[in-house]
């Protein structure tokens, strides 16, 4: 088997304002360990495969990032898209780079700001699926729910292809409390991290079926720019489950996150015995359940707070209550509405 890694690297990373900015998006942040979100994925497969069989897929805002975070990565093998947009064509242009390199090529298509606290246990199962691929089928790996998560889509399974590897039956969009509830019951829903094995032909020939403009502009040296932005589950895995019936999956628990906002952080970083989540020069007296992390190059000292993030970045300071993590991409929106690109 010819086994390549595909690290997307295209995201913005808003919901991780300050600490992101345009240039240093999410997945060039050391937000877990001491090396950034994307060193770690590019370490963490690098025993299914080497550096020279890995490429990563970014804007050319990220160009440089990318060199400095992963000088191991061959020049050849950053792509870089001409606009994003989104999935669908960033994944497709992997495969088109792939294949005139190595025309067996199976691609594991990995998120670049994701963490994996047990990457045994992943790459058992990128193997799995890789091995499950070699008729085909397009594999994406379905992470075993651990709460009733209203915001991520789910994947529902169904007969048994082989050993550990299900059809998958349905892509089921993010639900509502009550249906989160119900899918965590039960072990056919699993979570949908957007993480594909396939052979690279297969997906090729996937998109010339339901995406053919983005077929014909990859073969034919078409305007990428001119494509309409569509993420490869709408695009490609949704129509192809309801046709052909090739999208399998294979399901784990690996401790996955997809470290989603800073109000994620206390669940993969080590804790001080409040349940606090600190770097930096910060001080937290007396607080429990905060995320508190000077990033300026300054003391930040938090005193008697429960459930906040503070986050400093120099020139410019966050505080928001844990439960609204999720809502600093406003913040984000107001300073572009007011005209602040520095801030950016």
């Amino acid at each position: 088997m010819s086994l390549h890694a595909v690290i997307l690297a295209g995201g913005s990373g808003t919901r991780f304002w300050p600490l992101s900015r345009a240039k240093k998006p999410k997945q060039f942040l050391a937000l877990v360990t001491g090396r950034t979100l994307i060193a770690e994925t590019f370490l963490r497969v690098e025993p299914l495969c080497s550096s020279a069989r890995t490429w990563v897929v970014c804007g050319t805002d990220h160009v440089e990032a990318v060199r400095k975070a992963l000088p191991g990565l061959p020049p050849a093998h950053l792509v870089v898209e001409p606009a994003a947009r989104n999935t669908a064509p960033a994944i497709g242009l992997a495969c088109f780079h792939a294949l005139r390199e190595d025309r067996d090529a199976t691609l594991m298509v990995l998120p670049s700001d994701h963490h994996i606290a047990r990457p045994d246990a992943f790459r058992g199962a990128l193997s799995a699926a890789a091995r499950a691929c070699a008729n085909g089928d397009l594999l994406t790996l379905g992470i075993d729910p651990t709460r009733p998560e209203t915001g991520y889509g789910y994947l529902r399974r169904g007969a048994e292809k082989s050993a550990g590897v299900f059809a998958v039956e349905t892509f089921v969009e993010k639900p509502d409390a009550a249906t989160a509830r119900r899918y965590l019951q039960d072990p056919a829903y699993s979570w949908n991290a957007g993480i594909f094995v396939f052979r690279a032909d297969a997906m090729l020939d996937a998109l010339r079926r339901h995406l053919p403009q983005v077929h014909e502009t990859l073969t034919r040296g078409g305007d990428f720019a001119a494509l309409r932005p569509i993420s490869i589950d709408y695009g490609v895995m949704e129509p192809e489950s309801q046709t052909t019936r090739r999208i399998a999956l294979v399901s784990g628990d690996f401790g996955w996150s997809d470290v989603g906002s800073f109000a994620a952080l206390p669940e993969v970083r080590t804790l001080d015995p409040r349940g606090n989540a600190l770097s930096g020069d910060a001080l937290a007296i007396d607080c429990d359940d905060c995320v508190v992390l000077a990033e300026g190059g300054r003391l930040v000292a938090a005193l008697g707070l429960r459930g906040l993030c503070v986050v400093d970045a120099d020139d410019a300071l966050l505080v928001i209550p844990r439960e609204r993590a999720q809502d600093v991409r406003a913040i984000v929106d107001a300073l572009k509405a007011q005209g602040r690109g520095e801030k950016l």
